[in-house]
Parts: structure tokens; C-alpha cells; sequence
């Protein structure tokens, strides 16, 4: 018993607001991927273990899974904090920024990526509290250099915004594969 006491005084340590809500979370989407892991990374056999495909994977899922339960050991092994509720909302706060990167990832095929990247980068830096000319209009030149950057530059491929077939044809072709 008594070594069983010091094995979990040795993972004692000061534990912060959500900690907990963390460690159950991590874990649990460790053990999705596990999961998920046979049938997203194959082992073949037909090369040296560590050769294959999935090894890496299986690596880092495990990883995941040993380190997440090593956390959530800790955590239940700290005493507890108040501040939970406040601190998991915080979190929460920040997936406002992924609906907002959804939003834009639906609205592009729409508008196109010229004027949806305008349009998500100054209503995003309105959201943000940049609300001066100045301000929203340097947003616009940056969306515009990003496009031109990606688009032009790089050459990556993206499909034309639907609201291209409104254009003239003389200028159709040269927004769909340009902006």
C-alpha cells in the first residue's frame, strides 16, 4: 500500500481550472483516433515493421493515448480548484473562430475566393474591434495579397465562385482562374 502512495504522490502536482475537462477530452479523442487508427493507417506486409504505413501513426496515437492517461492520472491525483465552469467557457469562446473559418470555407464556391477572403478578412477584423477605414481597408489589401499569393502566385487551384457566371465572358475566364 505504502508503495502504491508514494507511485501517485510521485504524480502529484498543482492542477489548474479545467484540467480535468482537458484531460477527459484528450483522452477521449485519443481513443477515437485509436479507433479510427485501423482503418486509416494500413499495415501492408509486405515491408519491415517500422516501414509501414501505419507505424508512425500507431506511434503517435499511442503516444496520445499513454500521456493522456499519465495527465489524467495527475489530475485526479491534484486537488481540485474552483474556476472550472469560468475557465471551459473560456475555451469556448475561442470556437467562435472556427464558426467563423466554417462559414468562409461554405461561402467561398458562392463568392468566390477573391470576394469571400475580402469579406471574411474585414468582417473578421470588425468582429476583432479594427473598425476605422484605415484599419478595414488594410484588411482588404491583405486579403487581396493573400489571394494574389495563392491564387496567382503559387497556382494553387481553387474552383470559381458560382457568382462568377454573372460576369461578362470576357471576364469570366480570367476571375475563375485568377481570383
Amino acid at each position: 500500500m505504502i508503495r502504491i502512495l508514494s507511485f501517485l504522490a510521485m504524480f502529484r502536482r498543482e492542477r489548474r481550472p479545467g484540467d480535468l475537462v482537458f484531460a477527459v477530452a484528450f483522452l477521449v479523442l485519443a481513443a477515437l483516433a485509436a479507433a479510427a487508427l485501423p482503418s486509416q493507417a494500413k499495415f501492408l506486409g509486405n515491408k519491415e515493421f517500422v516501414s509501414e504505413p501505419g507505424f508512425w501513426p500507431l506511434i503517435g496515437v499511442g503516444m496520445m493515448l499513454l500521456f493522456g492517461g499519465f495527465h489524467l492520472i495527475t489530475t485526479l491525483n491534484a486537488p481540485r480548484l474552483p474556476g472550472r465552469l469560468k475557465e471551459v467557457l473560456l475555451w469556448g469562446r475561442s470556437l467562435e473562430y472556427v464558426a467563423w473559418f466554417v462559414v468562409y470555407v461554405f461561402a467561398v464556391p458562392y463568392l468566390g475566393y477573391l470576394p469571400g477572403t475580402v469579406a471574411f478578412a474585414v468582417a473578421l477584423s470588425a468582429r476583432l474591434g479594427f473598425r476605422s477605414w484605415q484599419e478595414l481597408g488594410l484588411a482588404a489589401v491583405f486579403a487581396v495579397a493573400v489571394v494574389l499569393v495563392f491564387k496567382t502566385g503559387l497556382g494553387v487551384k481553387l474552383p470559381g465562385g458560382a457568382i462568377y457566371q454573372y460576369l461578362p465572358p470576357s471576364l469570366r475566364s480570367t476571375f475563375m482562374v485568377n481570383f
